[in-house]
């Protein structure tokens, strides 16, 4: 789906804009159309009603901005060693089998069914991450064999690294992923 078309846009937005969409499609079936046709031009909302379900979905499950907020303070609050507790508890609560590493990128190794997967976090802090870090832990996936790498940030990522993550597959974990990650 292309990022600028409608459908993604609503995906994006809060689900009640696409229930809305439904509501006006209907309303104006009603209001234009004759009524053994009503139904038939109604149904031109189905395409927002689903698009409405999946955003509401994706929605139920996300922490509020408040939620982020504060749990952004709490953790830039931390101390490595506690973060880095935090961390192991999160990823250990969802069936990860979590071992801290001494490597250049990379601090934690989680495995599970089979797969391995990489955390960067030491830089958590930082205000603006660089592309530096980001290849650190390319290597370092390389080198030990990893399927997935995550780099965790609660400053910003320049664009140059944003887009060197999107081409090496290392997923950007911030602000409501990381809320997520920790909601318990």
């Amino acid at each position: 789906m292309a990022p600028n078309s409608l459908f993604a846009i609503l995906l994006r937005s809060p689900w009640w804009i696409s229930m809305l969409l439904v509501l006006v499609f209907a309303l104006a079936s009603g209001a234009l159309l004759p009524p053994q046709y009503v139904l038939f031009g109604a149904m031109g909302g189905l395409p927002f009603l689903v698009i409405g379900v999946l955003a509401a979905k994706r929605q139920w499950h996300t922490p509020s901005a408040a939620r982020v907020a504060e749990t952004r303070d709490r953790l830039a609050a931390m101390a490595w060693k506690d973060f880095a507790n935090t961390l192991q508890a999160a990823y250990s609560a969802q069936g990860y089998t979590v071992t801290r590493l001494s490597a250049k990128g990379a601090d934690l190794r989680l495995e599970k069914n089979g797969s391995s997967s990489l955390v960067a976090a030491k830089r958590w802090k930082a205000a603006n991450q660089g592309v530096e870090a980001l290849r650190d832990l390319a290597a370092d996936r390389q080198a030990l064999g990893a399927d997935q790498a995550i780099y965790i940030s609660l400053g910003g990522v320049t664009d140059t690294a944003q887009r060197f993550a999107q081409e090496q597959g290392i997923q950007l974990l911030t602000d409501a992923g990381l809320a997520q990650l920790l909601k318990n």
